[in-house]
């Protein structure tokens, strides 16, 4: 597993800590000592989040080959775009983000950042991802034409090489909790599962599908095979498909607990749609016997807090749970007036 460190661009704060959950812990009805926060939402750049680890690879190697122009695919709430946008102008380079739909369709919290980070817009219409795809390949082509020199990042970052910033994250965990048994992670693009695996080993990583590829273990094990520089194949794999529900971008009441079980208990928010799903698969497994007493869990937070801002059923639902405190009245204050007492 060792990397060239060369090819790699410094853009995160290392390492991110890792926090025990005590009330979590025990309203899931494990010891108060048996649970983790590992805080990849505290990496540093634009909001943070697990991308940048795999960034400063993908990106350092774009840079080392002489690229001036990042172009990247996603969703308009991408957590990977909103970051590569980061990485651009942290190093002075121009990006383009390839996304589905049309301008003015989505009111995503990443997409304001976006803006704010002065990244540029390709909207690709009614694309499935193979026509995504070969819309940033036309971006990457025009933008030669002109003169400029593009490096096409990977979807989510995720890559043998992007794989390499949470083998790193793998190592940090080893030295912060030696103990660890189980870490559980939101499985989306399979780049920060596969680095886990490659460090840690496919029996101590618990990834929780969230529907963003078809067969997301296929990717893992083919990333983590490429960063271990051993065969690893999806059947070794450990993983939950149950907290996906009817799709990518709805919020299932299982996730809707978890969002607000986290937040009750330890102050820590959690997005709908990553992380959100990662902690209600922990929450599943604990339930279930996967994960029990007396043994070492971390949850891994992967960040994508300003996605949540743009989850409109999100914010309805935490706006509507809001409690209002009765202040007494005029007529119920007017007696213990303290001017007329005094």
């Amino acid at each position: 597993m060792t990397t060239n460190s060369t090819r790699r661009a410094c853009l995160g704060t290392w390492p991110t800590p890792v926090e025990r959950a005590p009330r979590l812990a025990v309203a899931l009805g494990l010891h108060p000592d048996d649970l983790w926060i590992k805080r990849d939402d505290l990496t540093g750049l634009a909001g943070g989040g697990n991308k940048i680890r795999k960034l400063e690879w993908t990106v350092g190697a774009a840079v080392a080959d002489g690229a001036d122009t990042l172009v990247t695919t996603g969703s308009p709430q991408s957590n990977h775009a909103r970051l590569t946008a980061a990485a651009g102008t942290r190093l002075g380079l121009d990006v383009v983000l390839v996304f589905p739909g049309e301008a003015g369709a989505s009111q995503s919290g990443n997409l304001a950042l976006d803006g704010l980070l002065g990244a540029r817009i390709a909207w690709a219409g009614d694309v499935d991802d193979i026509g995504l795809a070969a819309v940033a390949d036309t971006v990457v082509t025009q933008l030669r034409a002109s003169g400029a020199s593009p490096a096409l990042i990977p979807f989510g970052g995720s890559s043998g090489i992007g794989a390499h910033g949470y083998v790193l994250c793998g190592q940090e965990l080893r030295k912060q909790v030696p103990d660890l048994d189980t870490v559980v992670v939101a499985l989306g693009s399979g780049g920060t599962m596969a680095g886990l695996v490659a460090a840690l080993g496919p029996e101590k990583v618990l990834g929780v599908d969230t529907g963003a590829l078809a067969n997301p273990l296929h990717a893992v094990a083919r990333f983590a095979s490429e960063a271990a520089h051993a065969s690893i194949t999806a059947d070794q794999l450990h993983a939950r498909f149950d907290m996906v529900g009817s799709g990518y971008g709805n919020l299932t009441e299982p996730v809707a607990a978890a969002l607000s079980l986290i937040a009750r208990t330890e102050g820590v928010i959690v997005d709908p749609i990553y992380t959100g799903r990662a902690l209600a698969g922990l929450v599943a497994a604990v339930e279930d016997g996967t994960i029990t007493s007396g043994r070492t869990t971390v949850f891994l937070h992967t960040g994508g807090l300003p996605g949540l801002f743009g989850h409109r059923i999100t914010v309805e639902r935490a706006q509507n749970s809001l409690r209002c405190f009765p202040l007494p009245t005029d007529d119920q204050t007017s007696d213990q007036d303290p001017l007329q007492s005094a």
